[in-house]
């Protein structure tokens, strides 16, 4: 992954502190801020990190007592939208979030805390792209998603790699860098 991102010439920051930790899964950019979460995969110290690295943004920490890391059950599905799932555990860390930020979100629920792992993407002339869970696997939680009028929805199957605790998100870097001529 590094000389996949220093070939892109994009800045690489190594953490070098071996007592911190910070899983991807635990880090949700809003555009605006950054949450972390703290769980198994990520600790103080590695938020500590992040928030020495991005010195122009709000880092505020979220703990995660149940499931893998906060991107379990939340993400963003597009400017100042947060796709959060319906249990106890996802409500909870919304209403942590809530209260730790300034600023405002809109947030979609779905009935799946694993649904709402999804992936935005704003591609220009293309307008807003959300890669979301299939029918076959959340039903009503895709239904959900389908009420997204101004999007275009592409549904990926995660069948396998729910199989060694991957989410959608987990899967893909998404860098916005210009061709080169």
């Amino acid at each position: 992954m590094k000389t996949a991102l220093t070939n892109l010439s994009l800045n690489v920051v190594e953490m070098t502190d071996e007592t911190a930790t910070l899983d991807g899964g635990d880090v949700l950019f809003t555009g605006a801020e950054f949450f972390v979460g703290l769980s198994k995969r990520t600790n103080q110290r590695g938020a500590e990190i992040l928030a020495d690295t991005f010195k122009d943004y709000a880092v505020s920490t979220v703990p995660v007592s149940h499931g893998l890391h906060l991107k379990s059950f939340c993400s963003m599905a597009g400017p100042g939208l947060i796709a959060i799932g319906s249990s106890q555990t996802a409500q909870r860390a919304l209403k942590t979030m809530q209260q730790l930020s300034d600023h405002k979100y809109d947030k979609l629920t779905v009935p799946d805390d694993a649904a709402a792992n999804c992936v935005y993407i704003n591609m220009p002339g293309k307008g807003h792209i959300l890669l979301h869970v299939t029918p076959e696997q959340f039903p009503e939680s895709a239904k959900v998603f389908e009420k997204l009028k101004d999007y275009t929805l592409i549904p990926v199957s995660n069948l396998e790699n729910v199989k060694v605790d991957g989410a959608l998100s987990c899967c893909l870097v998404l860098a916005n860098k210009l061709a080169r001529v």
